[in-house]
């Protein structure tokens, strides 16, 4: 299993091939959700509030790998699984363009062929994806076996969307969550308040 950063969403058609801006691919977040699962998965005091500076040491995609790994030794099976089912929606894709009849024959063939171009793309894309969203249950997972009821990091973009998709998970689990944007001593944090008793 290969972690690496592929690049924008593609947006591929009959005419060719180009990118969507803000459709960012989810490796450039993995090194911070790493970070915050490394921060947050300890045995707790009294106190449960993880304040998070940032890991300046920045990992490697293997020790990305590593960390999660570490949590769930059949992850590599796991992932390969909804890889090969991304495949099958890779292949249907191609089926239907071949059913689209509004387009010509050369059209079809063009769009197959663009299409198959980014199919390396696209898998990777798709790997960082779904490695992503493994590594944001794992958070979850920790938060509610520590029960942590806060997490507050550096206001930063990555930060923020990260936090944003563990509300997601969380509320998945019908934990309630609030976050929010503070100051403290002049400096932005993003909070990630979280319900849970």
């Amino acid at each position: 299993m290969k972690l690496e950063y592929a690049g924008l969403k593609p947006v591929i058609n009959e005419h060719g091939i180009s990118f969507k801006d803000g459709k960012e691919d989810k490796f450039i977040y993995l090194p911070f959700a790493v970070d915050i699962l490394n921060a947050i998965d300890h045995t707790y005091e009294q106190k449960k509030k993880y304040s998070h500076q940032l890991n300046t040491t920045a990992l490697s995609p293997n020790e990305i790998l590593d960390v999660l790994l570490k949590f769930h030794p059949d992850l590599e099976t796991v992932m390969n699984k909804e890889i090969e089912s991304y495949t099958k929606h890779l292949d249907s894709e191609e089926e239907a363009v071949n059913n689209k009849t509004i387009l010509s024959q050369i059209e079809k063939d063009t769009f197959i062929a663009n299409l198959k171009l980014m199919r390396k793309y696209k898998t990777q894309r798709a790997k960082n994806k779904i490695f992503y969203f493994h590594c944001i249950e794992t958070i979850v997972e920790v938060i509610l076996k520590y029960k942590i009821k806060e997490l507050d990091t550096p206001f930063n973009e990555r930060f923020w969307h990260i936090f944003q998709t563990i509300e997601g998970n969380l509320s998945t689990h019908k934990i309630a969550s609030d976050l929010k944007m503070t100051e403290e001593n002049d400096v932005l944090k993003a909070m990630l308040q979280i319900n849970i008793f």
